[in-house]
Order: structure tokens, then sequence, then C-alpha cells
């Protein structure tokens, strides 16, 4: 899954890049605030781009005494503060250009060169965002949308198709807002576009903001995963009941599970050993991302008065 994520990124990373480096030229030929705007977007992509690669090469470090269960939540931190800097920076600064566009308005030059960059721009961020959606296809499998992104462990991937589409959005808006303004001669219409362009980055940012932040609390794996968990569970004579069952995701190929049962009255030390371990290699078969299995035995009266809970399943 990392180097799909890679993949995206560097692809994200080199079309950013060129589309920066033209937009700020243009805007500063042509005086367009959207285009600034677009510019100033496209910057903070890029260096979007370089903090995601650098969380994937922190998550990949091996667990170490302080950090024992690894540093997979590194890709969770950095995703959220890509967030906080797509609010911060490029919805921020577009809506303040924006907003100072619409007080003191002036006139466009050299509009074909507008038209030209964005053109150009569009072409690097459909090929970005089609090598985004693909990977991401790849993963959500019969999920949809929508689904595949609350339900998504690896942030690195939807980041970059939130950030293409927002990308792509924008052009739109800016392509839009400089044909009103040629038809009308109204600089008006390039202020609002880059309010609007502002407007869509601080959307793109707020749920991005709030996806990264479940992760990074600590989401539990798929509810297919949690069953499969259970299910083995219930299949096995030598449990009569299960109290608990939770898991963690600490990145995203690297789950926890705690599980805590009932085993059958009469089970001598040996039994219980060979059943802990039978169960904790068939639970980690069931996903290769299951790296540890803490298994708990006690009574369930016991469980339950020690948790203040009846519930038998996380």
């Amino acid at each position: 899954m990392a180097g799909s994520s890679k993949k995206a990124i560097y692809a994200a990373l080199v079309g950013n890049t060129l589309i920066a480096v033209t937009k700020f030229l243009a805007a500063g030929v042509s005086g367009s605030s959207a285009m600034f705007s677009e510019a100033v977007h496209s910057l903070v992509d890029t260096g979007n781009q370089i903090l995601l690669l650098y969380g994937l090469k922190m998550a990949d470090r091996p667990p170490d005494e302080q950090f024992p269960f690894g540093h997979g939540k590194e890709i969770y931190f950095w995703s959220f503060v890509v967030a906080i800097l797509i609010f911060a920076l490029g919805s921020g600064v577009s809506l303040y250009l924006g907003w100072q566009h619409l007080g003191h308005p002036d006139p466009i030059s050299n509009i074909g060169l507008n038209y030209a960059v964005l053109g150009i721009a569009m072409v690097f961020e459909g090929g970005a965002l089609w090598i985004a959606v693909r990977e991401f296809g790849r993963h959500k499998g019969s999920l949809g949308f929508f689904e595949a992104v609350r339900q998504g462990k690896d942030p690195t991937i939807f980041v970059v198709v939130f950030e293409d589409t927002a990308a792509m959005l924008g052009l739109l808006v800016a392509m839009v807002g400089l044909g009103l303004y040629q038809l009308t001669g109204n600089p008006l219409f390039d202020g609002g576009a880059s309010m609007l362009i502002g407007v869509i980055l601080g959307i793109t940012a707020a749920w991005l903001a709030y996806e990264s932040k479940s992760l990074l609390i600590g989401e539990s794996a798929v509810p297919e995963t949690v069953a499969a968990i259970r299910g083995v569970l219930e299949a096995d004579d030598r449990i009569v009941s299960i109290n608990e069952t939770a898991t963690l995701h600490m990145g995203p190929a690297y789950i926890i599970v705690t599980i805590s049962v009932d085993f059958v009255d009469g089970i001598d030390s040996s039994e219980l050993e060979s059943a802990v371990t039978e169960i904790s290699n068939a639970v980690k078969r069931l996903d290769p991302a299951i790296q540890r299995v803490f298994i708990e035995a006690e009574r369930s009266a016991d469980h339950h008065r020690d948790s203040g809970d009846v519930s038998t399943s996380q």
C-alpha cells in the first residue's frame, strides 16, 4: 500500500511543482488575484506532498523501546498537518486576496496567457488526479467513495485525491471567473473567483482534518475484520463466551487486537497456552495487517464488573 501511496504522491508533487511556477509567473504578468490564489494553492499542495512523503518515511521506522508498536501513526499526524496547511495557507490566502481584490479591483492584462496557463495546469492536474483516483479505486474495492474514505486507514491515498479534486475545481472556478471578466469587463468576478477557491479549499481542509483526526485518535479495524475475529472465537469449542474484542490501527498496515474470553472450566495451563497460541495465529491469518494479538482469560462476570460495562464487543 505504501508503494501505491508514494506513486500517487510523486505524481502530484511533480505536477504541482510545475504548475505552481507557471501560475506565479502568469499571476505576476497579469495581476489576476484568482491566478495568484491558484499559484498559492499549488505551492501549498507541493509542500503537502513533501510532508506526506516525510510522514511515510517516518512511519516505516521499526519499533523501538520508546515506541514498541512502531511509528505508523506518524502518517496520521502529518496528514492532519496537511489539512491545517490547506486551511491556513491555501484557503486563508485565497479568501484574503479575493476580499482585497473586491475592495480594490484592478484590470487584468494578458488574458490569453492566463487561459494558456490554466489549460496547461488542467492537463497536469488531470493526470495527477487520474493516477490518484486509480490507486484509490484499487484499494476501495466494492465500497462507495465516501464509505471508502470513512473506512480507509491509509490517509495518503485520499488526501491526494482530495487535493487534486480541489485543485481541478479551483482551476475551473478560475477559468469561469476569467471568462466572466472578459465578457463583462468587471474585475469583481476575478476577486469572487479567488474567494470561491478559498471556500473550496476550506471545505476540503475541514473534511481532511476530520478524517485524519479520527485516525490519529485511534480507529478500529474495518467491520469485516472485526466480524471475522469474532467468527474465529465463536467457532472455538474451548471458549464459553466472548467478553470483548477490541482492535486498534497503529498505522495503515498495523492492527493490534485485544481479546477477553471465558474459557471452559477444567482447562489446565498447558492446554490454555496451546489455545492462546492457536487462536492468536488464526486471528493473524485473517489479515496481514494484524501484527499483535493479546488474549486475556477471565470469567465473564469478572470482566463486566471490572469494566463497568455489559457489552461483549467493541
